[in-house]
């Protein structure tokens, strides 16, 4: 048996893609032969108190020298005077779901200090495993990581049933995210609100707790555009209530201002769904030519121009869902990529 230290900020089960990512590698990992020990470093990262800071160093600190421990990003960027230290003994891998500067509303300073750590606690990895190839240019360009050292191991999607959308001449838009700003749920309901001659209805499933401020000004959006019989903002959903929303939806749309990968959209993909979402990041990579529309980010002109293609065209909806299907097929599984990741972990023993 395989043994192998897994450090996570927090809890697993909290429902973000990043989460759910290091949830089903460690599952998957198991599979694979390896007994995966799972490290709670504690919550607040990238911003973790002093206390949280010395409860995660002598919870790092336990595990046995020469074990080989992978720690998720959002903690290992802002821990580096720790990284720095335990690399001395153990092979340290860190995966990064996006360079924690690349989140929407930092300010100048903050993101300055969070790169700073990061790119000082990446110097201490053995390993990096990146999400995407997008992902891995950041890191090579803009953190100085060599491109030897890191392993893409892009998200899994699971099959799933195509989506039978609505029946009632509405047409269903589902989003999918935290409430937080890289989501960009601001620009899309004010991209939204000029299309109130179109017959559509916006339904919003995702965490309200990462950030309730960004939640609170969200509420206030909605009713102060008069679209409070429009949108539905359900916060987080359990996953057979998700799965639902995706079976029901017509298409599907993200605002984001960035995404390292972009889960949501490849769960939309596998129901066949047509997408609108943006050029930021991974997006281009993720969604298929031709299953969707992309804009630039923080531009509610150019979104609404294109939800209106969506919402208004039944045709072109059908053409995006089809090319969405036959895209499905050829999606990253769970199983292959958690093969990767084990091969990655193998050669660094």
């Amino acid at each position: 048996m395989r043994h192998l230290a897994f450090a996570v900020p927090g809890d697993l089960a909290t429902p973000t893609g990043g989460y759910a990512y290091d949830c089903r590698m460690i599952d998957e990992l198991g599979r694979l032969g390896w007994q995966v020990d799972v490290v709670d470093l504690g919550d607040g990262f990238p911003w973790p108190s002093d206390a949280t800071r010395a409860q995660a160093w002598l919870r790092l600190s336990e595990i046995p020298p020469g074990r080989t421990i992978v720690i998720d990003g959002l903690a290992f960027g802002v821990l580096p005077e720790a990284v720095l230290q335990l690399r001395v003994e153990n092979p340290l891998v860190a995966l990064v779901h996006h360079p924690l500067a690349l989140e929407s509303g930092l300010s100048t300073q903050q993101a300055n200090i969070l790169r700073t750590c990061e790119r000082a606690a990446l110097s201490a990895a053995r390993l990096v495993i990146a999400n995407s190839a997008e992902t891995a240019r950041h890191l090579t360009n803009d953190y100085g990581v060599a491109a030897d050292r890191i392993v893409i191991a892009c998200p899994g999607t699971d099959p799933a049933p195509v989506a039978h959308g609505s029946s009632d001449g509405i047409v269903r838009l589902l989003s999918v995210g935290s409430i937080v700003p890289r989501k960009g749920f601001d620009v899309l309901v004010a991209a939204l609100a000029t299309l109130a001659n179109l017959p559509w209805h916006l339904t919003i499933a995702g965490d309200r707790n990462r950030d309730p401020q960004t939640a609170a000004k969200l509420d206030v959006d909605i009713v102060r555009l008069k679209l409070d019989n429009r949108v539905t903002v359900l916060g987080a959903v359990a996953e057979a209530r998700l799965a639902e929303l995706y079976v029901g939806a017509d298409a599907f749309v993200l605002a984001s201002r960035f995404e390292g990968y972009g889960m949501a959209y490849c769960e939309a993909i596998a129901h066949g769904l047509p997408m609108i979402g943006t050029t930021a990041g991974a997006i281009p990579e993720t969604v298929p030519q031709g299953a969707g529309l992309l804009v630039p980010p923080d531009n509610a002109e150019a979104l609404a121009a294109a939800l209106r293609v969506v919402i208004a065209n039944s045709g072109e909806r059908r053409r995006m869902a089809s090319a969405a299907r036959a895209a499905a097929q050829s999606l990253p599984t769970w199983q292959a990529s958690a093969k990767l990741f084990s091969d990655a972990l193998e050669a660094l023993a």
